[in-house]
């Protein structure tokens, strides 16, 4: 591999779709530079995917430490210090940066398709969990768009056991799967594809955004950020839930994060929060802050991301930060 730090404009970079494939993004080929802004990178791949309903998607990248951040649309690759310091080369993930709440809904096939490779990573990585009888169904239905119709010619004993579709993937399960495809004849990939998305949406796990926070007495806890508001866990229990209309403030400071709920009775009561760094706070507040504006934004305004972001961004009120994001 050449040096690519000869000169400190070049950029390189691999970006890691959904469906496994990579796009490679250079200074030469797209002049892609440091200089170049977060919104040109992510207009290069909307249009590789033929992506029109983009608002829901982003790139991710991790740092040296598996800090996971969101690629900002507003600012420079040469901004991003902790994507600059992994590299040359880079990489980015492409991704559903906000779920939709009902992707059934969503009116382009190619969205819901990426919406349905996600939800299949989810699954398959073990963030999104379901039952075993749930897990077979869904199965199934990737199969069905990946193979089409249970053929018992080319379909042979076993043939089900060559795809992998949760962790720790077991016999048994494989078997159910291949018993459920057999009753989905006739079935069109988009519409298994479809039959996967309305099945996965009612998982529990569905969207949720999990960020590690610690309560009190030490007491680990986990924030989900989700397309209704943020959600609670504790040992895997759901302990509290907070619609997105009832937060009216959002703020962290050094390593604290606190959420501001308005009550029935109407008044506020703040819940304070410990991130495990101030790199993961900020991340949080920052991820907190975007799902609060986009999921409140009235559909009838602009589809356009960078419009939404911009609005978020000249926010006087109270979820706007006064500090550098």
């Amino acid at each position: 591999m050449g040096c690519f730090c000869a000169v400190p404009e070049e950029f390189y970079c691999e970006v890691l779709l959904l469906n496994e494939s990579k796009l490679t993004l250079t200074t030469q080929q797209q002049g892609i530079k440091r200089s170049t802004k977060g919104s040109v990178v992510l207009d290069h791949v909307f249009r590789h995917i033929n992506l029109v309903e983009i608002d829901y998607f982003g790139l991710r990248y991790c740092d040296r430490s598996h800090q996971t951040y969101w690629l900002d649309p507003a600012k420079t690759l040469a901004e991003h210090k902790e994507l600059i310091n992994t590299g040359p080369p880079y990489t980015l993930y492409f991704g559903i940066k906000f779920y939709a709440e009902d992707p059934c809904k969503l009116k382009e096939e190619i969205t819901r398709y990426q919406f349905f490779l996600q939800v299949k990573q989810d699954v398959l990585q073990g963030r999104l969990p379901c039952p075993v009888n749930i897990a077979a169904q869904l199965g199934a239905y990737a199969i069905q768009s990946e193979l089409g119709d249970y053929d018992p010619y080319t379909h042979t004993a076993g043939y089900v056991s060559e795809y992998r579709f949760v962790p720790d993937q077991k016999e048994e399960l494989e078997e159910a799967i291949e018993r459920i495809h057999k009753t989905l004849m006739g079935q069109a990939p988009s519409e298994a594809e479809l039959n996967y998305l309305r099945t996965a949406k009612s998982l529990e796990m569905y969207g949720v955004d999990l960020h590690p926070v610690y309560g009190e007495n030490k007491s680990e806890y986990f924030l989900g950020l989700t397309p209704v508001g943020v959600v609670v866990y504790k040992n895997k229990k759901q302990v509290g839930k907070y619609f997105w209309p009832r937060i009216t403030k959002v703020h962290f400071k050094e390593t604290q994060f606190e959420l501001r709920v308005l009550g029935k009775d109407c008044n506020e009561t703040s819940f304070f929060f410990e991130a495990r760094s101030k790199t993961a706070c900020k991340h949080l507040w920052k991820c907190s802050v975007e799902h609060h504006t986009f999921f409140r934004m009235p559909e009838n305004e602009s589809n356009s991301l960078s419009r939404k972001l911009s609005k978020f961004g000249s926010m006087s009120y109270k979820h706007r930060y006064s500090g550098r994001t």
